[in-house]
């Protein structure tokens, strides 16, 4: 009776740990949701003006998840994680930087080359991180 008595707690336990290890997870429908959901931000200032764009990072979804310049702009991005941490890496234009939780992070460049280039999260999240992807779009 002892060994089946532990033999049900051991198993009470593993149940209860795969319940809290997915507690945080979102379902299927959550992350077809956030991929599904598209934001576009795009300027209309003068060509010698700086494009400024403020970015959120948060559970495997960057906001807006596509940006619009014109080649030669020069584009300032003020990034911030809500969540945990994150990363956010535009290689094409060298830009490459780990976002702390609620701590705003600045990045400069010249989008000097036309052409549809992925940014996306350079630090590892969790499961939804392959899929923490945007577009900067440069006309």
């Amino acid at each position: 009776m002892n060994k089946l008595t532990g033999l049900i707690i051991i198993g009470l336990l593993v149940v209860g740990g795969v319940f809290l290890f997915n507690k945080n997870k979102p379902t299927v429908e959550q992350e077809k949701v956030s991929t599904e959901t598209i934001q576009t931000a795009t300027t209309t200032t003068p060509s010698n003006s700086i494009k400024e764009f403020t970015i959120t990072a948060e559970n495997w979804v960057f906001t807006p998840s596509m940006i619009t310049v014109k080649q030669g702009d020069k584009v300032k991005l003020t990034i911030k994680s809500i969540d945990v941490t994150h990363g956010f890496a535009l290689p094409d234009f060298n830009v490459k930087v780990d976002l702390t939780p609620n701590k705003e992070e600045t990045v400069e460049f010249v989008a000097d080359k036309k052409g549809e280039f992925t940014f996306f999260c350079s630090v590892i999240c969790g499961d939804g991180h392959l899929d923490m992807k945007g577009k900067l779009v440069v006309e």
